[in-house]
């Protein structure tokens, strides 16, 4: 027997807009794949970044400028994730912390996935730094968006849901019933 409704009990955002997020999510990302995964033609490479923080602390030693435009690429390349994963889910009554965890996790294993495919790609290099990044960015674009974002759907469902439910009408006395009829043998 099939479940009607969503389990849990909470609301499910128009599927419009679901299938919108799920497009959007779909499309961003492919421009990652494209913008990380394609061959570089480069001179040379340099070596895998495994130590957390040191390439951090590289681009801080360039100067504050180039160290602000590196870290800003690394925070917004996924960041829109932060938006489109909750989107493409469709849930308006869900715990903050809860989804929180749940897109930074999905990011997390997003961006561990892109620097892992990246080791077979000629002229790219694995930054543990960039995961790090990309994660945080993702967390960040949540927690600035998405709450508010919810908090506006579920206001803007309690009033069309308040417009569009009849009023009851006044009682007019008791409904009449049908006494049962038997089933013929």
């Amino acid at each position: 027997m099939q479940r009607q409704g969503s389990i849990g009990g909470s609301a499910a955002i128009s599927n419009p807009l679901r299938v919108t997020g799920s497009v959007l999510l779909v499309a961003h990302l492919a421009f990652v794949a494209w913008l990380t995964l394609r061959p570089l033609d480069v001179p040379w490479v340099m070596p895998a970044n495994l130590h957390p923080f040191a390439g951090i602390r590289a681009d801080l030693a360039l100067g504050w400028q180039e160290a602000a435009r590196r870290i800003a690429e690394g925070l917004a390349l996924l960041a829109p994730l932060g938006v489109l994963i909750p989107m493409a889910h469709g849930r308006i009554c869900a715990s903050p912390l809860g989804s929180l965890v749940r897109t930074a996790t999905a990011a997390a294993l997003i961006s561990l996935g892109i620097e892992l495919l990246q080791t077979g790609v000629p002229g790219q290099v694995v930054d543990v730094d960039s995961l790090l990044l990309n994660t945080v960015g993702v967390a960040l674009a949540h927690a600035s968006i998405v709450p508010a974002s919810r908090a506006w759907l579920r206001r803007k469902s309690q009033r069309a849901h308040r417009s569009t439910v009849p009023q009851e009408e006044p009682s007019q006395g008791r409904t009449p019933t049908i006494p049962r009829v038997g089933i013929a043998p």
